[in-house]
C-alpha cells in the first residue's frame, strides 16, 4: 500500500514538472522568478485651451513636452500617470472664475491623448481635482478616448477601477481622491473593499491616491489627516499601509506637486507622491515643484519588491521634460526618506537604485 501511495504522488509530481515545461524541454522558471517592471510618474497636463491657446506647448505638439523619455517610459511592463485633467476640444468649465486669467482649469485637446499611448501608459488615475473642471461631457470623452487607445484607468465614480491582462499576468487598479466625482479617499472602509475585491482576481494590484496638501511647504508625509484649504485630503501614510493590508501590491501617490518619500511595506512598494511630472502652462516648476522622479520598480508575479531606480527629472518651458543631469530630487527623495522613515527596509543610492539594506 505504502509503494503505491508512494507511486502515485511520484507520477503527480513528474506531471506537475511536465506542466511547466516550455518548447526546450526546460523547466520555464519565469513561473516562479518572472520581474516585472511597473514605472510611474506624477502630474500630467499636456497643455490646455482655456482660456485661451496660449498654454498650448510649441507647435500644438505634446510629444515634444516628453522629448526624449518616450522611450524611457514605454521600456516597461506598465506605465503609471496621473492625468491632472480631461480631454475635450469644446466645452463650457462647471467651476465659475470671476478671471479666467488666475483660474486654475484644464482642457486639453482630444488630439493629445495618443501621446500618452505612443509613450507607452497602460494606466492613468483620473482621481484628482481637475479631471471634473469641464463636467460630465468631458469625463465622459476621455474615457472614450483611453478606451479607443487601450489606456486603462480608474478613480472616478463612472469607473473605480479596471482589470487586465498582459504577458500571463492580471493587473488590478483602482484609485482615490478628496474630491466630487471620485472614489473617496477618507472613505478607507470601500477603498479596503474594492482592493480586496481586486487581490481575489488578480496577480497585482496597484493603487492611486491624489491626497494631502500642496506646495514646498508640505514635502514631508505627517503620518495625520491633511487638511488644506479647509478640505481633508487625507492620512495618506495610513491610506497606504490600509490598502496594502487589503492587498495592494504597488502604491503611486500624487496632489502636493511636489515629491515626498518612498516606502516598502510588506514587501510592498509605496510612492507618497511622484510631484509634476509633464505638466505645461499653469503649474508652478520653481524649486521643488519643478524637479520629479520617473520610477522603475521590479517586482515578482506577486507583486512582491525586488528593487527601483529613481531616474531623475526636471521641467523647463518651452521645452518640457527632460532628465536632470544634476539628480537633484534623487538627492531631495533620499533625504526625505531618512526623515520621514529612519527604520526603512530600502537604501537609496546616490545614483537612484533602491535596494532593500
Amino acid at each position: 500500500m505504502k509503494r503505491n501511495l508512494i507511486s502515485f504522488t511520484t507520477n503527480i509530481l513528474l506531471i506537475s514538472f511536465l506542466l511547466i515545461q516550455n518548447s526546450s524541454g526546460q523547466a520555464d522558471s519565469t513561473v516562479f522568478h518572472r520581474k516585472i517592471t511597473i514605472t510611474g510618474v506624477g502630474d500630467i497636463m499636456l497643455g490646455s485651451t482655456f482660456p485661451n491657446s496660449n498654454f498650448l506647448p510649441p507647435y500644438d505638439n505634446p510629444l515634444l513636452l516628453l522629448g526624449c523619455l518616450s522611450d524611457t517610459l514605454a521600456a516597461s511592463d506598465i506605465t503609471f500617470g496621473n492625468l491632472e485633467g480631461s480631454f475635450l476640444d469644446e466645452g463650457v468649465p462647471v467651476k465659475k472664475c470671476r478671471d479666467t486669467t488666475i483660474c486654475y482649469l484644464f482642457r486639453m485637446p482630444e488630439r493629445y491623448a495618443g501621446a500618452l499611448a505612443v509613450s507607452g501608459f497602460n494606466i492613468l488615475n483620473l482621481a484628482n481635482n481637475h479631471f471634473g473642471d469641464f463636467g460630465y461631457p468631458a469625463r465622459v470623452r476621455t474615457m472614450k478616448l483611453l478606451d479607443s487607445l487601450g489606456i486603462n484607468y480608474g478613480g472616478i465614480m463612472e469607473h473605480p477601477w479596471s482589470v487586465f491582462r498582459k504577458d500571463s499576468i492580471t493587473y488590478g487598479f483602482c484609485a482615490f481622491a478628496p474630491n466630487a466625482g471620485t472614489m473617496d479617499i477618507n472613505d478607507t472602509v470601500e477603498a479596503e473593499a474594492i482592493v480586496k475585491k481586486l487581490a481575489d482576481t488578480c496577480d497585482i494590484v496597484i493603487v492611486a491616491f491624489h491626497g494631502g496638501a500642496e506646495g514646498a511647504d508640505f514635502q514631508h508625509v505627517p503620518k495625520c489627516d491633511e487638511i488644506f484649504y479647509g478640505e481633508n485630503r487625507g492620512d495618506v501614510h495610513a491610506f497606504a499601509h490600509r490598502m496594502i493590508d487589503a492587498g495592494a501590491d504597488v502604491i503611486f501617490g500624487s496632489g502636493p506637486h511636489v515629491t515626498r518619500a518612498i516606502e516598502v511595506y510588506k514587501e510592498r512598494f509605496i510612492a507618497y507622491s511622484l510631484g509634476n511630472f509633464c505638466t505645461y502652462g499653469r503649474f508652478n516648476i520653481q524649486g521643488p515643484g519643478g524637479i520629479a522622479p520617473l520610477i522603475k520598480v521590479e517586482v515578482d508575479s506577486t507583486g512582491r519588491f525586488i528593487s527601483g531606480r529613481i531616474i531623475p527629472v526636471f521641467q523647463s518651458r518651452p521645452e518640457g521634460v527632460r532628465i536632470d543631469p544634476e539628480k537633484r530630487v534623487i538627492s531631495k527623495i533620499r533625504d526625505l526618506t531618512a526623515s520621514d522613515f529612519p527604520d526603512a527596509v530600502v537604501n537609496i543610492s546616490e545614483n537612484g537604485y533602491i535596494s532593500y539594506k
